[in-house]
């Protein structure tokens, strides 16, 4: 079995104008990035290269994401559980992510 390229949890997943979980998985691997509830369902899936990223316009504080998956966009916040609380973590995830995305042949912006 190989290893995932990326994978985050804790991570808060909207589709406007809901959330849909505030304890999510996003994980990337085999090609796939996959939107995961905290027990384990898909909400949502896509090859890698199919998927768009970017920073958010509303948010300034880098700890979150927009992905593009089947049309659907979702609002990813990761790093919810900064032990430290000033955001770096939160901020190298999501930089992790955006590669992940990148390496895989998607968008990222």
């Amino acid at each position: 079995m190989a290893e995932a390229d990326f994978s985050a949890t804790g991570v808060r997943i909207e589709r406007w104008p809901r959330s849909l979980t505030r304890a999510g998985e996003v994980l990337v691997k085999d090609g796939k990035l996959a939107l995961l509830t905290s027990y384990g369902r898909v909400i949502d899936s896509a090859p890698v290269r199919a998927v768009r990223t970017a920073r958010p316009w509303f948010s300034s504080r880098g700890d979150a994401t927009v992905a593009t998956l089947n049309g659907t966009r979702y609002r990813l916040t990761l790093g919810q559980r900064d032990p430290d609380g000033s955001g770096a973590a939160a901020r190298a995830l999501t930089s992790r992510l955006w590669e992940a995305v990148r390496r895989g042949g998607g968008s990222t912006g």
